[in-house]
């Protein structure tokens, strides 16, 4: 049998030339967005003003099966893409486990994720519409980066709202946002009318992402020739994602084999739905029937403890509301170390996946199983994991050992979507024992889900 490399390349003529919209081979469509003010179905006059018009389109498209990537844009790609899909020999062995274990490592450019895939997306939607400045939110900083390097490249002007105990762990993630030419402002803020108001309800809170992306919003929609920015929760961010999938899956066809387990990180849904979507057309469509666990921090456990109706994608109430797995606008996660999962709610996309069975489990787990996870695969595979995908990883094993238990030779495939050297004070703490878990009491969560609104 011939041996199947530690690294499986494709080469550059094999990236993608389009992005794949699952929405249209759902069983049931998402529910639409609605108004924040009306409550009645978005239309696409709503959405320009916060997006570009190119982006508000593939917002709304649930028709386009295959969205063309503008030649700009892969030529961009091809700077860092495609990304390997990597065997993880040492791990299986050192688990002791017959799975084969593979990640598709998305941390081998300068904002260490997978976020640049949608950021210079966005980014030339913006160029081409004239827009000469755009705003974000950011958690980890990843998301924040990304753009940030994007909007360097097409030379747009970025302020960026990073969520203020994101900004305080990881200073250096700062630095690296404002190298590349953003501005940067801890969130909550007394900036923006928004940030004033959320200051003012809850003295000293540690911000979050949902307040965050309010005053983003706020900033682009009464600043001239501005527009808003998403790094996750959006459709239009799950499309530019599934670059990762689709090129996962051609990798796959290159070494004649098939995941029958496929893992991500679940925060706002982009490396989730990214890794998954390709795939999960063949399980919709009947060819394969891979098995998908979303695996999310038990701090913020939208998926498995939240509730799945219409919700505001934002604190603040300005974005349109969704209907998703949330925990509620209000609700503000403890200050884990895996800042880009702290969100409130899910895609829509994937939250409808999941309602309707097509997307299996999700799992939450504990802060410091995710860095007992992340250490070990740091000394077996030599990668720093960021804390966001070593929530994949800790499945990931978990899995495989199921498979050292029941003999079973499976085909493991998880997302590695950062690195962790922005996050050394978290490995700090947890190599102290200073690190502590948190998990919210239903009392705390329903304090978090009142604050939804009552819909007729």
């Amino acid at each position: 049998m011939k041996q199947i490399p530690y690294k499986i390349y494709l080469s550059e003529d094999e990236i993608p030339h389009y992005w794949y919209n699952v929405r249209t081979e759902m069983k049931e469509d998402i529910a639409p967005l609605l108004h924040p003010e009306t409550k009645k179905p978005i239309t696409l006059s709503d959405l320009e003003p916060i997006f570009c018009h190119e982006l508000a389109k593939q917002e709304m498209n649930a028709t386009d099966a295959y969205i063309e990537i503008p030649e700009e844009v892969r030529n961009f790609y091809k700077m860092y893409r495609p990304s390997p899909l990597v065997r993880a020999y040492c791990l299986e062995k050192a688990l002791g486990t017959p799975a084969h274990i593979y990640y598709k490592y998305e941390g081998g450019n300068t904002s260490g994720s997978h976020k640049l895939n949608s950021a210079i997306a966005q980014a030339y939607y913006a160029k081409e519409q004239g827009i000469k400045a755009l705003t974000t939110e950011t958690g980890a900083g990843q998301w924040g980066t990304a753009l940030a390097m994007a909007c360097g490249y097409f030379g747009i002007d970025l302020k960026v709202f990073m969520v203020k105990c994101s900004c305080e762990q990881k200073p250096f993630r700062r630095g690296v946002i404002e190298t590349y030419g953003a501005s940067v402002t801890p969130s909550p803020s007394m900036e923006t009318a928004v940030g004033r108001k959320i200051n003012e309800m809850y003295p000293g809170n540690t911000g979050s992402l949902g307040t965050a992306i309010s005053e983003a919003v706020e900033v682009a929609t009464t600043t001239p020739n501005t527009r808003y920015a998403l790094g996750s929760v959006m459709n239009q961010v799950l499309l530019h994602q599934t670059i990762i999938g689709l090129e996962a899956g051609k990798a796959f066809e290159k070494i004649g084999e098939y995941p029958d387990i496929i893992i991500g990180c679940a925060g706002g849904g982009s490396n989730l739905g990214g890794l998954m979507a390709p795939f999960i057309s063949d399980k919709l469509n009947g060819r394969r029937n891979p098995y998908f666990i979303a695996v999310e921090p038990s701090s913020c456990p939208s998926m498995t403890r939240g509730k799945f109706a219409y919700d505001f994608c934002d604190t603040g109430h300005v974005t349109p509301l969704a209907k998703m797995y949330s925990l509620g606008n209000g609700y503000i996660p403890s200050s884990s170390h895996a800042g880009g999962l702290r969100y409130h709610g899910m895609n829509s996309v994937l939250s409808q996946l999941y309602h309707d069975g097509t997307l299996d489990e999700a799992r939450s787990v504990k802060q410091t199983e995710v860095f007992e996870a992340a250490t070990y695969f740091a000394k077996v595979e030599g990668i720093l994991p960021a804390p966001e995908s070593s929530h994949a990883i800790r499945v990931a094993i978990d899995e495989a050992l199921k498979c050292k238990e029941t003999g079973e030779e499976k085909v493991i495939l998880f997302g590695l979507t950062g690195t962790g050297y922005f996050d050394m004070t978290a490995y700090m703490n947890y190599n102290a024992g200073k690190m502590e878990d948190y998990v919210p009491t239903d009392e705390e969560l329903q304090k978090g889900i009142a604050t939804m609104p009552k819909m007729d």
